[in-house]
């Protein structure tokens, strides 16, 4: 069983985050019209803003409010689209709660607008390959950055998913946006990187990474994983809708947890809660720790 690295991590306004004691429940409130699993479903305000509460009345510890969908072969949308959509719902939840909300953004100027209304965290999907800026808004707010892997762009994603060995090129490829952010002025210990299952991979990939996930622990930082209802999960299961694999889900969820990972990132919040739950206190009664 892996032992999993403890580390804190710093937030705006001088506060900071405990990862490792527990695994922390990342909810995902997707605010489009066309991401994979729930595009459409949270376009009103309103409706978001409940569907965030009651993420976080059932164990969500982190809200990740997107904008855009980054699924592969989407259409990007503008930076003033993008703003419309998500500063809303951020500006709601962080009237009705007091969960951490992340900003799913890779664009500087909606990240730093969402800082501005309460956000604490964003989370860059490309790594800082996107927008570079995006590193100096995360310095000057203080608020902690996710670094995920990827390789090109959503239309030609899957043309670049070719890899000698998958585990030590992402791992190389995150350390090199580690050393993006630290150039942008980005305190190492604000750091968190996600191996960006399905982006840029084949379904053998993504299922490759999460075997050997505690391969990643090598770059010293935590560990965000997110195989919620990924088509990759189909090479086990077989071919389902991705509303469909949320027993997929929670096997992949399973072992995120007992490999290291900190932080699940998850569509489906009570039932992935309860299989976070049995896993950590799996994790705990591990001989090794």
């Amino acid at each position: 069983m892996f032992k999993r690295k403890l580390y804190e991590l710093p937030l705006p306004g001088g506060r900071s985050l405990k990862l490792g004691e527990r695994t922390l429940v990342m909810g995902i409130l997707n605010i489009t019209p066309d991401s994979f699993s729930d595009g459409g479903r949270h376009l009103d305000v309103d409706r978001a803003v409940e569907a965030g509460v009651r993420m976080v009345e059932a164990g969500a510890d982190i809200l990740d409010v997107g904008g855009e969908s980054t699924r592969p072969g989407a259409d990007s949308v503008g930076a003033n689209e993008e703003l419309s959509r998500v500063l809303p719902v951020v500006d709601g939840l962080a009237r009705r709660t007091d969960a951490l909300i992340s900003i799913d953004t890779y664009k500087a100027v909606v990240a730093e607008a969402a800082v501005e209304r309460g956000a604490a965290i964003i989370n860059d999907i490309s790594g800082l390959l996107y927008d570079p800026a995006l590193g100096t808004v995360a310095a000057r707010t203080g608020a902690p950055l996710i670094l995920m892997h990827t390789r090109g762009r959503s239309r030609e994603m899957y043309e670049r998913a070719v890899y000698d060995d998958v585990v030590s090129e992402v791992a190389r490829e995150l350390d090199e946006a580690i050393e993006r952010a630290r150039a942008a002025g980005v305190a190492r210990e604000a750091l968190v990187i996600d191996p960006g299952f399905g982006f840029a991979k084949s379904p053998e990939h993504s299922l490759t990474l999460l075997a050997r996930l505690p391969e990643l622990a090598r770059l010293a930082r935590p560990i965000l994983s997110g195989p919620s209802r990924k088509s990759f999960l189909t090479l086990a299961i077989g071919i389902r809708e991705p509303q469909d694999r949320e027993w997929g889900t929670a096997a992949a969820v399973t072992a995120s947890v007992l490999l290291g990972a900190h932080i699940v990132r998850v569509h489906d919040v009570p039932a992935m809660v309860d299989v976070i739950r049995v896993a950590d206190a799996i994790l705990d009664r591990a001989v090794d720790k």
